[in-house]
Formats: C-alpha cells, sequence, structure tokens
C-alpha cells in the first residue's frame, strides 16, 4: 500500500492527527472504537486500515462496511473509487434495483457497503459469502441505533464467524457498546474535545413572532444572497412549507428528506454540490454523513432539542478549520437549555433583493456506467457536439443508469435541443434538463 499515492489521489497531502492515530493502533490489530464529530476526516481514517487488511488475489468479501444511510454509503464508494486502490467496491441500500445489487455480487467485491436492512436481505438470499469477511466497519452507529437498525445488524454480526477486526466509528460517546457488536476488548480513540477539530464558527440569532417566521427566513435568504445554505427543519412538513413559499418566490432551491424517493434525494443532493442549487431544505436527514461541498450559512429554521443534533448539523460548515456562520431563528423568545444567551443578534429590516439563480443548471443523460458511459464520453458530447468550451462544464457526475453534469445556466436550454437530436457512441440518449 503506496500511502502517498492515495493521499495524492485524495488531493491531500498528509494526514491529520485522527487519521495518523487511527492508522497506528489499527496496525495492533485490536478492535477499535472511534469517537469524532463531522468533518474530522473519519472516513478516511478507517479506510486506510481496511485497506491494509485487504489482500490481493483473494477472491470474496474482505470488509464489509455498515452505514445508517445511502447517502453516506455512497460517499463512501466514492472516496474509496477515488484512491484508486485496484479493489472492488460496491454499495447496496434500500430504494436501489435488487437486481444490479444481485449482479454485482456474483463477482464479490473486496469491499461491501451497504445499510443493514439491504446488507441482511442480500444475506438472507445468499447473495454473497459472509464467510470471507475478516473486517467489519460500523460506521456511525450512533446513527444506525438512532434509525432502529440494531435487529439488523445483531443479525449481520452473528452470521460473521471469520472478523478479526472491528472498527467502529460513532460521534457520540456510549456508556457501554451493545453487546452483539462483539467489540470487546478494544482501543478507543477520541476526539470529541479536541480543538484541532473545533469549527470557527460563528453564531448569530434572529428574533421574530411565530406568525412571521416565515417572513423572516425569506428575508434572511435575501439578506446571505448569493452563497450555499442549509436551511434546518424539525419536520418534512416544514421543509415542504418553506419550499411553497419560495417556489411563490421563484427562488431556486431543493429539498432533502426521508419522505422523499431514494432517486429524488440523490438529485437533490447532486444539484447541491455541483453548485446549480445554492439553498436546500432539509431535515437532520442532511445533519452529517452527507456527501455535500462544504456550505458557507447555516439557518436552523426550527432548533433541535438536544445540543447533540444542534452540534451535529452546524457540523456541514466550518468543517477542518474553515469558517462559517449559523443563524438561529427564534419565535416569541424560544429559549434553548444548551445555548448561552449572549449570542450575537442579526437584524433584519427592510426588504433585501431576491439572490439571482445560480449560474449553473444540472443537465441529465438517460445513459451511465451500465450503457459504458464516463465522463469522458459526456465531456466530449458537451464539447465536439454541444460547441461548449471547457469553462462552461461543470461537475459531472456518472451514476449506473444516467448521468448528470452541470452547465453555464444561460447555455443550457439551448445545448439540450442541440444534444437530443445527436447521438453517443452510436446511439440516441435522452437529454434534458433535471428538475
Amino acid at each position: 500500500m503506496n500511502l502517498q499515492k492515495l493521499l495524492a489521489n485524495l488531493n491531500i497531502e498528509k494526514l491529520n492527527p485522527l487519521q495518523e492515530e487511527v492508522q497506528a493502533k489499527a496496525n495492533t490489530g485490536n478492535d477499535l472504537v472511534v469517537l469524532a464529530p463531522t468533518g474530522s476526516g473519519k472516513t478516511l481514517a478507517f479506510l486506510i486500515p481496511v485497506l491494509h487488511n485487504l489482500r490481493e488475489g483473494q477472491k470474496g468479501v474482505q470488509c464489509l462496511m455498515m452505514v445508517p444511510s445511502r447517502e453516506l454509503g455512497l460517499q463512501i464508494e466514492q472516496v474509496f473509487k477515488q484512491m484508486a486502490t485496484g479493489y472492488k467496491v460496491i454499495c447496496c441500500y434500500g430504494g436501489h434495483s435488487v437486481k444490479i445489487e444481485r449482479n454485482n455480487l456474483i463477482e464479490a467485491p473486496a469491499v461491501l457497503i451497504g445499510t443493514p436492512g439491504r446488507i441482511a436481505f442480500h444475506l438472507r438470499e445468499n447473495n454473497f459469502d459472509e464467510s470471507t469477511i475478516s473486517t467489519l466497519v460500523l460506521d456511525e452507529f450512533d446513527k444506525s441505533l438512532e434509525f432502529g437498525f440494531t435487529n439488523d445488524m445483531s443479525f449481520i454480526i452473528d452470521c460473521l464467524r471469520g472478523l478479526k477486526q472491528r472498527i467502529l466509528t460513532s460521534a457520540t460517546k456510549m456508556d457501554e457498546l451493545p453487546e452483539f457488536t462483539g467489540i470487546k476488548e478494544h482501543q478507543t480513540i477520541n476526539y470529541l474535545g479536541q480543538q484541532e477539530v473545533v469549527p470557527d464558527l460563528t453564531l448569530k440569532r434572529v428574533d421574530t413572532l411565530a406568525e412571521e417566521k416565515l417572513e423572516a427566513l425569506f428575508k434572511l435568504i435575501c439578506k446571505i444572497g448569493d452563497h450555499s445554505m442549509l436551511i434546518f427543519c424539525n419536520h418534512r412538513e416544514t421543509v415542504d412549507r418553506i419550499s411553497d413559499l419560495l417556489i411563490e418566490e421563484d427562488l431556486v432551491h431543493d429539498i432533502f428528506h426521508g419522505g422523499m424517493e431514494q432517486d429524488d434525494r440523490e438529485r437533490a443532493l447532486l444539484k447541491f454540490r455541483n453548485g446549480s442549487v445554492k439553498i436546500l431544505i432539509t431535515t437532520d436527514l442532511a445533519a452529517r454523513g452527507l456527501d455535500i461541498p462544504e456550505v458557507e450559512y447555516i439557518i436552523h429554521y426550527q432548533l433541535p432539542l438536544t445540543k447533540e443534533a444542534f452540534t451535529h448539523r452546524n457540523g456541514r460548515t466550518a468543517r477542518m478549520k474553515a469558517k462559517g456562520t449559523a443563524y438561529l431563528i427564534f419565535a416569541n423568545d424560544e429559549e434553548f437549555p444548551y445555548l448561552d444567551n449572549d449570542i450575537e443578534k442579526e437584524v433584519i429590516k427592510g426588504n433585501y433583493p431576491i439572490p439571482p439563480d445560480s449560474e449553473w443548471q444540472t443537465i441529465y443523460f438517460a445513459a451511465g456506467k451500465k450503457q459504458k458511459i464516463n465522463k469522458i464520453d459526456i465531456v466530449g458530447f458537451l464539447i465536439k457536439i454541444g460547441g461548449l468550451n471547457k469553462e462552461e462544464i461543470g461537475l459531472i457526475e456518472v451514476k449506473d443508469l444516467n448521468t448528470y453534469a452541470a452547465v453555464k445556466r444561460n447555455l443550457a436550454q439551448k445545448l439540450v435541443k442541440k444534444l437530443s437530436a445527436e447521438k453517443m457512441k452510436g446511439k440516441k440518449i435522452k437529454v434534458e434538463i433535471a428538475r
């Protein structure tokens, strides 16, 4: 394992202290419990020891990683692929095609990532051989417990008879680990209180009346202006209510919550990643473990009940020593015990101009990896057929059955008409604006 080459593939110069400590203690072969907040680099921290444990030429699944959400699993898969290790990795989760996953498991990957429910399904269906698994990663274990995956995780771990090392990560400290994890003698790495990962976060409060809360939010969005922002709510219904307001005001945005179809959730995150949408309204589902870029502003439209949840939300900004701002909207003198009383007040008066639409817009192509399409194909199609230059093309993401590309918004409509009449690799492919 050439560590420097792996880091270069990830555009990282060196490991941070957490990653170095995890690597050193994992090399002893002991089970590990890693306590670390969002934004601390824990994904790479456990991927390095996982890679160290993999054996070239060995058939079957060697490492199983269980995650609480589909988005987190896909993020880990993406990082592992970017490392360019040569080992096969696949991600299984609810909402994804069972047929595609079953076919992918025929030639077993070295690394299998998945949500407990879907992994348990494949295990019961004998779609992979669990006897070859020697490394188990339970990422964001506390969240998996919170989501009610205890029975599935217990069933899966009980089937893993050949485990040599277990790595558990959590953003909260537990008094004791559940017996079903099989973790008894272990080393704990605790970075929950470390200064190295404390964000440079500015908190500001906005005071308003309950009946004027939506109006206050809209004014705040306009005052923040042309910047990326996450708006957190406690309930799906509130997300939808805010979205209705922004639709009325013709303000480009997207939503993200557990009541949405998986394809819609993935598309919302994708558009937020590539910058074609700068406002994402969400529940705590987006508080951690998602592959989204550094967010400049967090707005708590509804504050969570616990400090822990508040911390996880704020972890989407001011990550890894960067700076960020979190706005807290208080109605009718609301107070929360975990907050200080001297938070700076943000005054919102008058009218502010509505932020302009992003300069980017997302184009959808109805073809992906299964049709042998890659990023180079898409770039060539956009430049040679679409007439774009490189500066007019943004982030491209190729999925199993489709592809999304960010292009300059002012060119998007004409581009779709032009590309719809052309062929890619000898075949006509549906091209449209991603909704």
